[in-house]
């Protein structure tokens, strides 16, 4: 039996694109209220077209540590108290460590560390208030291996993991479960531009089962830990990547 959203709220950020819309699109098919939250201001008209109704779009950038607080007033108010919050805005910018700018280095920890916390924290609050939620943070296989010219991301990631951990510590005997899901290279249309060639086939080489993760299968399990079946299931970090990081 295909599992049901129904009667859920799910607010999703990076909803405009790649892992991100995949979750939206899979949720809603299965019954869910999505809110997506995007800098992209087609979040809109992408949220809006998902199977069902009522969804909604905000527009919010997610480095300012007060759109979390509003994008989550927003919801309540117009959608209702959000069950489900997947943390999937991230942006990977990549650069050997000893050339890694400043500002790179903090716009990568502002949107993929700060833009996580400050949304599960905001989320957490009117979760904690209704006694259940299920928040699932997007991490990556960089969050516990090293990776060449990705200091600044393998640190936002692994920072990630650790604070899912304290979140699923802090939350669990109130209804609120944290887990993180860290997937190898997954084939969005920005992952196969930045994976073509040479580059990308000698990194599936290097993976155990010859090949990239597809959106839909991070959006499945996603859905699995979003449910009320995963209610035992926090603080973990699931890694998708095909056994790279058993090599």
């Amino acid at each position: 039996m295909e599992q049901s959203f129904a009667g859920k709220v799910a607010l999703i950020t990076g909803a405009a694109s790649g892992i991100g819309y995949t979750v939206a699109a899979h949720l809603a098919e299965r019954g869910a209220r999505v809110v997506g939250v995007d800098l992209n201001e087609r979040v809109h008209e992408l949220v809006a077209g998902l199977p069902g109704g009522g969804h909604h779009g905000i527009v919010k950038n997610l480095t300012d540590p007060a759109a979390a607080g509003e994008a989550i007033a927003e919801t309540v108010d117009v959608v209702g108290v959000p069950q489900i919050l997947v943390n999937s805005a991230g942006i990977a910018l990549l650069d050997p460590a000893v050339d890694v700018p400043a500002d790179r280095w903090q716009l990568t920890l502002d949107v993929n560390l700060s833009g996580t916390f400050y949304m599960s924290q905001a989320a957490g609050r009117v979760m904690l208030e209704a006694g259940y939620g299920r928040i699932i943070n997007l991490a990556s296989q960089a969050a516990v291996v090293g990776l060449d010219q990705h200091a600044a991301y393998c640190a936002s990631k692994a920072a990630v993991v650790g604070l899912t951990h304290v979140l699923s510590l802090e939350w669990a005997r109130r209804g609120v479960t944290v887990n993180a899901v860290s997937p190898t290279v997954v084939e969005t249309p920005l992952g196969k531009a930045a994976w073509a060639g040479e580059k990308g086939e000698k990194a599936k080489s290097e993976i155990p089962v010859g090949r990239f993760a597809q959106p839909e299968e991070v959006a499945a399990l996603i859905a699995f830990l979003a449910g009320d079946e995963a209610a035992m299931i926090t603080g973990s970090n699931y890694l998708m990547d095909g056994g790279f990081t058993t090599v």
